[in-house]
């Protein structure tokens, strides 16, 4: 993880080094992200952190850098794996198929209907004891929620998304490729080298 409070550039290449050294299938960087909820949004709203996001473009370049020369796919903005080593996992969850979380929080998307097992791990813990469902919220998504995640997650991709999806967006897409954040490839758009430090700018975009 990098955007971490202290860390220092030199340090996140020396983890980076390190890792690659002991020759993992598979590698997941994520940037810090601070949540509500959480001591760290609440030490960064008191001043005591701050995010700064052109250090994260640097940690986010140097991730790039690094780990690609050493061989690994970027195939999704925090994943990179050796050749035959990419998640089955996640590469189902981020084409939009069907998925069950477990566990406290967890939450489960099946066709149109998204629920969340209640967070409390006493009481979810009781209820599955008890024979019962722990779902603790249910929300019926629409086809435009849906659509506008698939578009998110598969633009995270290496694979990037069908053009189909894209084509209520002419004039967003257009502009993204005239920026140099999007190209198109075959029946796919993807991101560019740049466009992938802007991901989550550009995805906010078709959603």
């Amino acid at each position: 993880m990098f955007g971490l409070p202290g860390q220092t550039i030199e340090v996140w290449r020396e983890t980076l080094e390190r890792t690659v050294s002991l020759q993992p299938e598979h590698i997941s960087t994520y940037c810090l992200t601070y949540e509500e909820d959480t001591e760290f949004f609440l030490r960064r709203a008191r001043g005591e952190f701050r995010q700064d996001s052109d250090a994260d473009a640097a940690f986010f370049e140097m991730t790039m850098s690094i780990l690609e020369a050493a061989g690994y796919e970027h195939y999704e903005i925090s994943n990179y794996a050796r050749p035959g080593f990419r998640s089955a996992h996640n590469r189902a969850y981020w084409s939009g198929s069907d998925y069950l979380g477990i566990g406290p929080s967890a939450f489960s998307t099946v066709g149109m209907t998204r629920f969340q097992n209640v967070p409390d791990f006493r009481r979810y813990a009781d209820t599955i004891l008890s024979g019962k469902p722990a779902t603790g919220s249910v929300e019926q998504l629409t086809p435009k929620q849906k659509r506008g995640e698939k578009i998110a997650l598969s633009l995270r991709t290496l694979d990037g998304a069908p053009a189909k999806l894209l084509e209520p967006f002419p004039n967003e897409t257009r502009e993204f490729v005239k920026l140099g954040l999007l190209q198109r490839t075959r029946d796919n758009f993807v991101l560019t080298h740049a466009g992938k430090s802007l991901a989550d700018s550009v995805a906010e975009a078709f959603i």
